[in-house]
């Protein structure tokens, strides 16, 4: 899986990379992070959102719904179809993700700028709990 580098999920933030720990350890996978500035390389971006503005082209965005059902709406003629699905809630702020914490996340730094790129490898089950 890759996660490109902007705003609040940059490679800097350690509750993103906390998070994306946590995420490899539930998954399995590798999570490779991309940064700031390679959004073309993010599949998802590059294969899904250039369509969504299309299909919301000279369309008011009136209240919430709107824009949600737009973007649901969104196909392409070689198949591709949206599932969009809203999460409610509230997120609390102010969250810290100690040293210790920062210490146990299994990973690999790039050769090249391993501050931007690197990966996130699944830790073994008897350390996934550690952070």
């Amino acid at each position: 899986m890759t996660a490109d580098g902007g705003s609040s999920n940059g490679s800097r933030v350690r509750l993103w990379t906390h998070d994306l720990q946590g995420l490899a350890d539930e998954l399995g996978i590798e999570v490779h992070h991309l940064p700031p500035g390679t959004s073309k390389w993010n599949k998802i971006e590059h294969r899904l959102f250039s369509f969504i503005p299309m299909n919301w082209r000279a369309r008011p965005w009136v209240r919430y719904q709107v824009i949600v059902d737009l973007i649901s709406a969104t196909t392409t003629e070689q198949g591709l179809a949206v599932y969009r699905e809203r999460v409610s809630g509230t997120y609390p702020k102010g969250i810290t993700v100690s040293d210790a914490a920062m210490a146990a996340i299994n990973i690999r730094r790039d050769e090249s700028h391993g501050e931007w790129n690197h990966t996130i490898s699944p830790r073994p089950p008897n350390q996934a709990t550690l952070s």
